[in-house]
Order: structure tokens, then sequence, then C-alpha cells
């Protein structure tokens, strides 16, 4: 089963005590995502017994003390770090227990090849893309929380799914709703699938005073407790431009059926409309431990530490188009979706390049758009063509829009530098 295209229904039912019993990795534990996935785990230990959910590898790329706390109170087989140069820190904070250590990109990957019955692919940007295809080739259920794998491979992601007929649960909030509600096995009925953004923290400024935002500010988001580069994806817009694209791969919709609404309370995730009028929303508390309670024990349901809607507490739901003058990066998104080939792959890349230089104080807020248009401009004659078919295609078309992307960003920080 798989969500690329097929039938989410769900068949077989398995006992709670065989759902609760599957062994899990997480690669990327001490970001948000993974953090959010250990409180799962550590909250079905409670109810349902210390042996829920054994954890077989943990995965961190320079995090170490946080990747040792993980480690002692979750006993896992094998922990990695993805900095070489922590290696020695790690096997330090973890001498006297039985625990592996290992350090370095590979071994990322190869963690996720460990046997487990679920791997949770949490890493950050198109780092998280190799082990993502090293735990669907070993045709583990993956609960995929990274969106660029599916942007910048999309195809490649694709079809080493559907070879090796594995499972793929979406985590990202909207793709897991649109995955509750909806049977993709017969996608002419659906005449739209619409995704929600919070906005970000800046969905009312004017475009004028979001020149002088600043790292602190960008990161604030105001329901959800995410990473810093995802927040600041959120404040620009991209986040819902890269999901976006992801629905597209997930789900095998056209561009023409996909939307955006800005919903402030980030109450509903997704809405889908049908052919015959009708239209299906999901709604939850803005807490990703929802998502990631469904995937971990789908097709059942578990306890979940997550917090509980209150429709009374929220008063009213909102919605509205979003403002393309203010946020360019979603037409961006959705310009390269429809433009095809590599420029998806190509978009995500610029997009990591800009976003890091905000993080840093390098370039300004509104330069994270400007950085990716020109980025895009320049490789759409040098790298576009038709899309990668393979991993290493894949690789090499997103290391060489990080070097066009570093070119456009220096010229960006020197004239921040000047001003």
């Amino acid at each position: 089963m798989t969500v690329f295209g097929k039938s989410n229904q769900k068949t077989d039912l398995p006992e709670l005590g065989l759902v609760v019993g599957r062994s899990i990795t997480v690669l990327g534990s001490t970001g948000s995502i993974g953090k959010s996935t250990l409180s799962v785990v550590s909250h079905a230990r409670q109810v349902y017994g210390p042996e829920a959910f054994p954890v077989v590898a943990l995965t961190a790329q320079s995090n170490v003390e946080e990747l040792a706390r993980q480690a002692r109170e979750f006993g896992p087989k094998l922990a990695v770090i993805g900095d070489q140069a922590l290696y020695r820190d790690l096997k330090t904070a973890l001498e006297g227990t039985p625990i592996e250590v290992a350090a370095g990109r590979e071994a990322i990957a190869a963690a996720a090849t460990r046997p487990s019955d679920l791997v949770m692919v949490a890493i950050v940007g198109a780092a998280g893309l190799e082990p993502a295809l090293a735990a669907v080739k070993r045709k583990a259920v993956v609960a995929l929380a990274n969106k660029e794998c599916i942007v910048s491979a999309g195809s490649v992601f694709r079809n080493e799914v559907r070879k090796g007929n594995a499972t793929v649960i979406p985590v990202d909030s909207e793709h897991n709703a649109a995955f509750q509600i909806v049977d993709f096995s017969n996608p002419d009925e659906i005449e739209k699938l619409t995704i929600t953004a919070s906005g970000g923290p800046f969905r009312e400024w004017p475009r004028e005073r979001m020149a002088d935002v600043t790292p602190q500010q960008a990161v604030a988001h105001p329901n959800w407790s995410m990473g810093a580069k995802i927040s600041v994806d959120s404040a620009t817009l991209m986040n819902k431009g890269l999901e976006v694209i992801e629905a597209h791969y997930l789900f095998s919709l056209p561009p023409e059926k996909l939307s955006v609404l800005v919903h402030p309370q980030s109450i509903v995730h997704c809405l889908v409309s049908f052919s015959d009028g009708s239209t299906l929303a999901h709604l939850s508390a803005p807490d990703m431990r929802t998502p990631i309670s469904h995937a971990m024990a789908w097709p059942r349901r578990i306890s979940s530490p997550a917090r509980r809607l209150d429709l009374p507490a929220a008063a009213q739901l909102t919605f509205f188009p979003p403002d393309p003058e203010r946020f360019p990066c979603l037409q961006t998104a959705m310009d390269c979706l429809r433009a095809g080939g590599n420029m998806p792959n190509v978009l995500n890349a610029a997009n990591e390049i800009a976003v890091g230089a905000f993080l840093d104080g390098h370039v300004g807020f509104l330069d994270i758009s400007r950085i990716v248009q020109d980025s895009l401009e320049i490789c759409s004659a040098e790298l576009n063509g038709s899309e990668a078919t393979d991993l290493e295609t894949v690789l090499e078309v997103d290391r060489a829009a990080r070097e066009i992307a570093k070119q456009v960003r220096a010229r960006f920080e020197a004239r921040k530098a000047v001003a």
C-alpha cells in the first residue's frame, strides 16, 4: 500500500497490541518533529506499557547533548550523530551503555536500513532524501515528515515506492489530513484539494515593514512549535508552495486541482471538494503529535498526548486567499510545479541557501524570495530539462543549484554590507 495514487482505505486492521509493538527508527530525533515523535512514544509507554514502540535507532546532526539524553531514556540499539567531528563526544556521553555509536552522513543512511517496522523521517531539507530512500527500499513503513524528499526527487521517490510496494504515510499536518479523509484511488472525483496556511507571523504586515524582519521574529510562529528553517518558510509562505508540490506527487493530482487558503487559526488543515458539490475538511488542534500518532498507528488509532480541539474556545474560523504581492514565494513555487523538469529541485536548493543566509543575518527577509527568483532564472537555462530519473542526477542538480544560489546570495550579502 502506498499513498502515491492508490487507496488509503483500511483493509486488515491489526490488533492494537501489534500496533504498539512496532519498532521505530527516528531520523532527526532532536528536531521538533523528532521530539514530538518521542513524546508520543513516551505517552504510549505510559498507556500501553513500557514495551510500546521499541526504539531501534536515533539520529541527529549536531545536538550531541540532546541525542545522548534521548538515547539514555529510550534505549535504542544505535545512536548516530551526523557531524563526524562529534563522534567522540557522543561516544563519551553514552559510555557505560550498550548503545552502539556511529557518525557521518553515510551512518545516518545506514541507520535507516536497520530492521525496524517504522522509520520516522524527520530530517530537515534535502539531507533527508538518501536515508528516506534507504528506508523505502527495505519496505519499511515510512512516516514522512520531510517534504523536501518529494520536492527534490518526486519521480525518483515515487518510483522507488512503487517498485518496492512500500508504505509511505505523510506526517505534514495538511497531507496527513488529506490522507485520512480521501480515497485517492478515485482522483477523478476530486475537484480541488486545498491546504491551509496560518499565514505566519507577518500575514497582516505591509510589505515595506517586512524589510526589517529579524530572524528572531521570523521563527516565532504564532501557532506551531517548529524548527528555524520551516518557521521561516512558513513566514514567507514558501512552506505552502513546497507542500503543494508535495501534494502533487503524493496524491497524483494536477496543479489545477491544488490550492492554498490562509487560515490563521490552524484548525482546518485540509479541505477536499468533490464533483458532487461536497467538501470534506479535517480539523484538529495545531499539534504535530496528532498526525505523528496517526502515522505511527495506521491503520489503527492510539492514545495521543496531543492537545484536543476546543471549537468554542476558537470562537471563529476564518479563511482568505494568500496575498501574492506580500508573499511571492508561493507563486514562485506554483510556477516551478507547472514548469516541471528539475525546477522543483532547484527551487528547494535555492530556498535552503537563501533561508540559511537570512538566519545567519547576512541578507534581509525580503531578500529570500529575490535570491530564489534570481537563482531560478539562471538555473532555468543551465539546469532545467527532463526531470531526473535517478538519485545521482537529483543530487547533481541539487549541488549545482546550490552553487548558483550561493553566487546569487553573495551579491545580496554585498549589498547589505554596503547599506
